[in-house]
């Protein structure tokens, strides 16, 4: 079966995941200029090596930052430490991480406030901002002919939050790279291959694990590249986040 045949839920509240087409954010973000949206995608240039991959790779590149909300507002946090336990990721856990930060031209972006607020009024569950706060990862995965990519080196896996949504940025002269679905007892739910910058898919991450095939170069090139925008939601008390 073709990934992109695999019918799509009805997005309703009660199911443990959302697609969103591209146009849906594209609608959303049509306040913001040509200009201002191109000069947020570029900003997956400059992503430094991930120096956390134990198996040495340079194949991903990374940016992290959080925020919280105060009186509404999106309020981003000082640069801190990434941590999830062993449990949650088998491969990288149990460790402080210091991520290279979001520039401040990204963490100005009206874009990234947006994107941010579009999820999270759409997301398969409740939310309450006053108690929860915001992750965000911008991360490439890139593919040689003499390396895959591997956007989730740990396999089919849970982050630890309530809710992440994974959204496209770029995907350039690749194949593969499948997103997967499964229930509690790790059972195929769904599955889909991005392709469009801004299509998307929201978890919750309390009923589903997820997972994404290995990216490789296209028929006639030698490197291709997959960028994501990962927004992750949870409760700012007993936090044990992951991704």
């Amino acid at each position: 079966m073709d990934p992109q045949q695999t019918p799509r839920i009805d997005n309703y509240p009660s199911a443990p995941y959302q697609y969103f087409p591209a146009t849906d954010l594209k609608q959303d973000l049509a306040a913001h200029s040509d200009e201002q949206l191109k000069l947020f995608l570029e900003s997956w240039e400059n992503l430094p090596v991930d120096a956390y991959m134990k198996d040495g790779a340079d194949y991903r590149r990374r940016r992290y930052g959080s925020f919280h909300f105060s009186d509404g507002e999106l309020v981003a946090d000082p640069p801190g430490a990434f941590h999830q336990t062993e449990q949650i990721n088998s491969l990288h856990g149990g460790i402080d991480r210091h991520f290279p930060p979001l520039t401040e031209s990204t963490l100005e972006a009206g874009v990234l406030q947006s994107l941010i607020r579009f999820f999270m009024k759409r997301l398969p569950g409740e939310f309450d901002p006053t108690t929860s706060g915001v992750g965000v990862h911008q991360i490439r995965i890139t593919a040689t002919r003499d390396a895959k990519g591997l956007p989730a080196p740990e396999g089919v896996h849970e982050d630890g939050h309530h809710y992440v949504a994974q959204v496209l940025m770029r995907r350039t002269d690749v194949d593969g790279g499948e997103s997967q679905l499964f229930d509690r007892d790790h059972q195929p739910l769904y599955r889909t291959t991005l392709l469009d910058e801004f299509e998307a898919v929201v978890i919750d991450d309390r009923r589903v694990f997820h997972g994404v095939s290995a990216i490789r170069p296209a028929a006639g090139v030698r490197q291709g590249v997959r960028d994501m925008l990962l927004i992750d939601y949870f409760p700012l008390q007993g936090r044990d986040a992951g991704a």
